[in-house]
């Protein structure tokens, strides 16, 4: 349960689509004008990594992986199918997102306008194909993960270009310098709004192995570059004090 805690807010703020990794910034930028377009595809992006994610990795699991053929007979085990990884992969995005067309079309004409073209480009949307090659990369060990995986990162883009959105709608009441106005002040407002995702980097790093790992290495460099250099000072004046209070009897004597 831990581990798919730890991946859903992994990846929604630290590893975010748009502002870890900067994928699918087309769309982000086209569509944010409005608030309730904004909201329209991101509903439609999570939906389609949450359903694309897990079906490649059903995919990659039991069909691309080296040796992944061996339920079909010991024969096909030395068969290797990832060169086909890009090929199936956008195939079943692909699907997804016409489907996705259809039922927007059908049950809400007015978004399905106002999204126009960037709907069906959802099947070239690098965040969504960047979503199944992570997965594929970092190697998730279950479907269950896979799908927490496609939902959380769909989440993540969703609130990203919903942040976006909502400060481009403000700002148009805002006295932005003229050759900011537009793209100008987005990209920057996008940059800060990437800086400050990233200081969630730290958030679930707090524990285990890393961090005791972490504080052995300060322990060490505290005990070579502080401690030691005391000690050798300690042992060099009792050593001056032995020296003088011989003396000092010898002379006595």
């Amino acid at each position: 349960m831990l581990e798919h805690v730890e991946l859903f807010f992994k990846s929604i703020f630290i590893d975010n689509m748009v502002f870890a990794v900067f994928l699918g910034m087309c769309s982000y930028l086209a569509v944010s004008k409005k608030v309730a377009t904004a909201v329209g595809l991101g509903a439609a992006v999570i939906f389609v990594l949450a359903v694309t994610v897990p079906m490649n990795w059903l995919l990659d699991k039991y069909l691309l992986q080296d040796g992944a053929l061996v339920w079909l007979g010991p024969e096909y085990v030395d068969y290797n199918l990832s060169f086909l990884s890009f090929i199936l992969f956008i195939a079943t995005i692909a699907t997804m997102v016409q489907l996705v067309e259809i039922v927007v079309e059908k049950f809400s004409p007015s978004l399905y306008n106002s999204l126009g073209i960037f709907l069906p480009l959802i099947a070239v949307n690098c965040a969504i194909l960047g979503g199944s090659l992570f997965m594929q990369a970092r190697e998730i060990e279950t479907l269950g993960l896979a799908f927490n995986y496609g939902v959380s990162s769909g989440i993540g883009w969703f609130l990203a270009i919903l942040a976006i959105a909502a400060i481009r709608e403000k700002i148009r009441y805002s006295n932005v310098p003229a050759p900011l106005r537009g793209l100008g002040i987005t990209f920057i407002i996008t940059g800060l709004m990437g800086i400050g995702f990233q200081s969630f980097g730290g958030m679930l790093t707090g524990g285990g192995d890393d961090a005791e790992e972490a504080a052995e290495q300060v322990n060490q460099v505290i005990q070579s570059e502080v401690v030691t250099p005391v000690e050798e000072v300690v042992v060099e004046k009792n050593e001056e004090i032995d020296e003088k209070v011989i003396s000092y009897n010898d002379v006595n004597k």
